[in-house]
């Protein structure tokens, strides 16, 4: 049994496990905001502390099969070990579903499967319930949305991503969706004992307008974005890793040949946040923090600054691919032919790539994650990413049954490893969409191109990191994540879906367009510091006031 891997769900793990799908040979590839109006009068702001508890879900442990790596500093479990198909168990004693016909709108990336495909069927069949799925594009979802939420035909189930929680969308999700907390508050949630082994802290974010509205994906707490290198090349040259910024650049330099089209890395942006410090994450909320005992936003800090300026030296020094400073073509692509020796992706890509391109008979294809190392060579200071950021939500006025029947689906694809729940869900059906080779499942052409991109996204169990087919990798990611997760802190923030006010919810919108112009030399660091003085003058101040008032009167979930 190959699972995918269920940590990190982003839209970059979206991406990847659509894309690379097709190129596994042993199964699926890995997988790895803020709301207002509604029933509830909170148009802003956050819940947390005793408000929290009183809606939250009672958790559960559930163990079907202990992990082979038991999860450590916030890392994902891992799992090693191939489970025989007779040796799968159930997570489920019954069919939770009744019958229920339910539309879903999810995003996609590539073709959609036909939909009423063998896959779809099979899942109906196993959960009790008829879904008529409304895959999609990825690429354009937000505008889709931003239509289906300002119109009344909205479907019973809507996949949300946190980074399409934009415009107008935040404001119609407490207007547009279920409070979730009747069926699941509490020790309600023990009708559904997958979704009660899901961790406090992805419910605690599925928390919008003062009431349990989204069912999580979880997600591990640790960065994410790994800085990969060409283990097989680095070794056959005698590199050696790079410890400190400056050695970075040195070996950048030595290492870059224009004329033999090798350039040490590609972008590097994420990496040198975490490299310099710099609090980070695609929600906003992620960039505020306490210092010193006051609230402060990264862009306002010397790290961030540092952090662009180290970049823009890289670009400078000619040794990020040419095709990266002009937003070009695939890093992925650059990375696997050679051309370039570092780059920085989801974590999920150190399974995916490494199968394409073993799969393809390049054997000698080997990839490795650096340790993120703090600048001057001491330890890093990372920070917690949000442990959850893609949710499912259920079309408000929904009936009883309905809605009992979207958390059965939820709860049967948040099986854990080792179920049989979970093998339908991640494979198919056997013949059809898989067969076992030496143990192991492996999708066929038509497993690849039904079972992906569906049922994935209705739910999660706890984050894990499975790949019998290739134990080495697995264990290398969790115990990156252990590493990892040994620096990385909390903030203030963490955990909550914070609503601003919509007069400053667009105020830092530019920030990463002007980034990315400085460090490819198109700005200077100085259009930085003066764009944070604007920022503050019209409306940052007040913006920091705000936050710290929501602070001190809902308290941090982090702990």
């Amino acid at each position: 049994m190959t699972p995918k891997s269920s940590s990190d769900p982003s839209r970059r793990s979206f991406l990847a496990s659509t894309a690379v799908a097709a190129a596994a040979v042993a199964g699926g590839a890995p997988l790895l905001t803020a709301c207002g109006g509604g029933q509830s009068g909170k148009k802003e702001g956050t819940t947390s502390g005793k408000d929290a508890q009183k809606i939250l879900p009672t958790f559960v442990a559930q163990s079907v099969v202990p992990p082979d790596i038991p999860s450590k500093n916030g890392s994902s479990a891992g799992f090693t070990q191939v489970i025989p198909a007779a040796g799968l168990k159930a997570s489920l004693p019954e069919k939770l579903g009744k019958g229920s016909t339910i539309k879903i709108m999810s995003p996609f990336w590539g073709t959609p499967p036909a939909g009423s495909n063998a896959y779809y069927k099979a899942m109906n069949e196993a959960i009790g319930v008829d879904t008529v799925w409304q895959n999609q594009d990825g690429n354009t979802y937000d505008e889709k949305l931003g239509a289906v939420l300002a119109s009344s035909d909205i479907p019973d189930m809507v996949i949300l991503p946190g980074w399409n929680l934009t415009g107008k969308i935040p404001g119609a999700v407490n207007a547009k969706f279920e409070d979730l907390g009747p069926h699941l508050s509490g020790d309600k949630v023990k009708d559904f004992p997958n979704l009660a082994a899901v961790p406090t802290d992805a419910w605690q974010r599925s928390i919008f307008g003062g009431a349990l509205r989204g069912i999580p994906m979880p997600a591990s707490y640790v960065v994410n974005i790994a800085p990969f290198y060409r283990k097989d090349i680095f070794d056959k040259k005698g590199y050696e890793l790079p410890t400190t910024a400056d050695e970075f650049l040195s070996f950048a330099k030595d290492v870059t040949s224009a004329r033999s089209k090798v350039w040490a890395c590609d972008d590097l942006k994420w990496t040198a946040f975490s490299v310099f410090g710099v609090l980070s994450g695609s929600d906003k909320a992620l960039w505020w923090d306490l210092v010193d005992g006051k609230l402060v936003n990264r862009i306002e800090t010397p790290e961030y600054l540092e952090a662009l300026e180290w970049m823009r030296k890289l670009y400078a020094a000619n040794v990020v691919h040419p095709d990266a400073k002009a937003v070009q073509g695939d890093a992925g692509n650059r990375f696997t032919s050679g051309q370039v020796l570092i780059y920085n992706q989801d974590l999920s890509h150190w399974y995916a790539k490494t199968v394409e391109q073993t799969g393809k008979s390049k054997a000698e294809f080997e990839m490795g994650a650096m340790d993120i190392f703090g600048h001057d060579g001491g330890d890093p200071r990372l920070y917690a990413v949000q442990p959850a950021s893609i949710w499912a939500f259920v079309k408000k006025g929904s009936s009883e049954k309905l809605i009992r029947d979207v958390l059965a689906i939820s709860n049967f694809t948040a099986a854990p490893y080792g179920t049989k729940e979970r093998m339908l869900t991640d494979y198919g059906v056997e013949g059809t969409h898989y067969t076992v080779q030496d143990g192991l499942p492996v999708k066929n052409d038509q497993g690849n191109i039904d079972v992906v991109g569906a049922f994935d996204y209705t739910g999660d169990p706890a984050p894990y990191i499975a790949h019998p087919d290739r134990s080495d990798i697995a264990k290398a990611q969790v115990e990156w994540q252990q590493r990892m997760g040994a620096f990385t802190k909390k903030t203030a923030f963490y955990g909550l879906t914070v609503t601003e006010p919509n007069r400053w919810t667009n105020l830092a919108d530019n920030f990463e367009q002007l980034e990315d112009d400085i460090v490819r030399g198109r700005k200077k660091v100085g259009d930085m510091q003066q764009a944070v003085s604007e920022w503050k003058s019209q409306g940052g101040e007040k913006l920091r006031d705000w936050y710290k008032k929501l602070l001190d009167e809902s308290g941090s979930a982090a702990n």
